[in-house]
């Protein structure tokens, strides 16, 4: 087997979200279960913490993971989706999880799996299980952490919090980063059933922070924090000694998950993980250090200057809060924006938050959950948006870069596929 027909049967043989969507999202733990009794429960080989919420995930994953790391720590860190190469999903330290190991999971699962390739497991009851694609994934991440002796993981769950099937683990602290309407159809359709399904992260006597609340959401958290004997810390509340370190992550939102992400680094504190004296300097060279310590791409990133174009993985609602008044702020003769979205998101309403003197080039990503171009700009119309359509990324892209000044800045995003496969085509694979 090689590595693309590993990667082929991850994306094809399983059910996968990103690409299918709803008929893909398998709620339960039993299937997560199964795999982790098979691989040896790997993930209690060392220590995690799990992140959860609607925005901000994965920024608090790698920014922890940077601080972590600089602390001399040999860290996991399990993030979804990737942008360019399956491989960011599962990194230590930074370096992705290799090919051959992918491929060489890939090929024990099925030979597991299969009944008349079982031959190998007789100790075991043959099983036949149909995972989907972030169970297997997760099952594989937690099994390269405990071969690759690390001593901590920073685990970000994928989907809600209760019934993802990351919530096999027990962290030594959780993290809930905010909660918007994102996923209505698994979730809930207020905050305070969303808030419910994000809080099952909360585990009993493990010590929980929250990003961010609402009147709606801050007592369910409060609730579930009672019910299981858990400490919890409301970022909000949180006051450094020291003025807030200067964070490499710029979009406008970073603020709020640096408040966030620094709570969390006092509580480790508190419990030994990290010593005092880092509190005191504020993780000032780890949090200006994320993306090489640990290759995040896709925050606010900036691809190239005069013109000025930047991309921004914000995908719904929450997001674009924030976003789209950083970009209406960026000074610029012209802006330009290429812009697609999938349809399990708000897209009217994100539409309603986009600058109207933007031109526009509504692109749609190869994906089969992508909203296309022509809809996108039908429905954009409608709030008064005017562009062009491009049914491919790169496409929409380079049309910008050649009507582009160089004085005018150029916004790549509305989805983590359009900002994926945009970088896949100008930047050297990173890992």
């Amino acid at each position: 087997m090689t590595y693309a027909e590993a990667i082929d049967y991850l994306y094809n043989a399983t059910p996968m979200f990103e690409h299918m969507g709803a008929s893909a999202y398998k709620p339960g733990l039993q299937t997560t279960e199964a795999l982790d009794k098979h691989y040896g429960h790997p993930h209690r080989a060392y220590k995690t913490i799990h992140v959860a919420g609607t925005n901000g995930k994965g920024s608090c994953s790698h920014s922890l993971a940077s601080i972590l790391q600089e602390a001399g720590y040999r860290v996991g860190l399990y993030t979804s989706p990737h942008l360019v190469d399956f491989r960011e999903r599962i990194r230590v330290n930074g370096e992705p999880v290799s090919q051959q190991y992918v491929v060489d999971f890939v090929d024990d699962f099925i030979k597991w799996n299969t009944p008349s390739s079982n031959d190998n497991y007789q100790s075991e009851k043959p099983v036949v299980l149909s995972p989907s694609f972030f169970e297997l994934t997760t099952a594989m991440a937690f099994k390269y952490f405990a071969e690759q002796h690390v001593d901590i993981a920073v685990i970000e769950v994928g989907l809600g919090g209760r019934l993802d099937c990351t919530n096999i683990i027990t962290p030594v602290l959780s993290i809930i980063t905010n909660i918007s309407f994102d996923h209505t159809q698994f979730l809930g359709n207020t905050l305070a059933e969303i808030a419910s399904e994000k809080a099952g992260v909360i585990k009993e006597n493990v010590p929980v922070v929250i990003g961010e609340t609402t009147i709606e959401t801050k007592s369910v958290f409060e609730d579930k924090a009672l019910k299981m004997n858990a400490s919890i810390y409301f970022a909000e509340d949180f006051s450094m000694h020291t003025p807030l370190p200067d964070f490499e992550l710029k979009g406008a939102y970073q603020e709020r998950n640096l408040r966030t992400i620094l709570c969390a680094a006092h509580q480790l504190c508190e419990m030994g993980i990290l010593k005092p004296e880092d509190e005191e300097n504020g993780w000032e060279h780890a949090l200006s250090h994320v993306t090489e310590n640990t290759k995040l791409m896709g925050r606010w990133q900036t691809l190239q200057e005069q013109p000025l174009v930047i991309c921004d993985t914000g995908h719904n609602v929450g997001g674009w809060q924030y976003l789209a008044p950083q970009i209406k702020a960026q000074p610029c003769h012209q802006l330009r924006m290429v812009f697609g979205m999938v349809d399990d998101k708000d897209i009217d309403t994100v539409l309603d938050m986009l600058p109207a003197n933007a031109i526009y080039y509504f692109t749609q990503a190869d994906n089969h959950r992508a909203i296309p171009a022509s809809e996108v700009a039908r429905k954009a119309l409608k709030h008064g948006l005017k562009g062009n359509i491009f049914t491919s990324v790169y496409d929409a892209y380079t049309h910008a870069l050649a009507d582009s000044g160089i004085d005018d800045f150029i916004f790549v995003g509305g989805s983590s596929y359009i900002v994926g496969e945009l970088l896949s085509k100008i930047i050297d694979t990173p890992i």
